[in-house]
């Protein structure tokens, strides 16, 4: 059995890890902007990793509402496809996940 309690937790911490992340990632992109034409090269490439990581985070974050509302909705913990439980072991790895094991294949 899954503690409900402990995984709203877990869950909202990483939520809140991601939008610092985000922020970070916004606040770094605005200081970029170096006139050097080889800077300017670098910084580019830095920016579209950057860009990934936030893209990368938004995309967890929408996960985690989604684990979120399901928590709320007392839905947590069962695959939304075919309706049995996700295993505990499963949702040690992946708290946000909506699929058992048979059905995220």
């Amino acid at each position: 059995m899954t503690d409900i309690s402990a995984r709203k937790a877990q869950i909202t911490e990483r939520r809140l890890e991601l939008l610092a992340r985000m922020t970070s990632v916004e606040q770094e992109l605005g200081t970029h902007g170096s006139p050097d034409w080889e800077d300017n090269a670098v910084e580019h490439s830095e920016d579209e990793t950057l860009e990934a990581l936030g893209m990368a985070a938004k995309r967890e974050i929408v996960m985690l509402d989604a684990a979120l509302q399901r928590i709320k909705d007392g839905e947590y913990g069962v695959c939304v496809k075919c309706g049995t439980d996700i295993s505990a072991e499963r949702l040690d790895l992946l708290p946000a996940t909506p699929f058992c094991k048979d059905c995220a294949q």
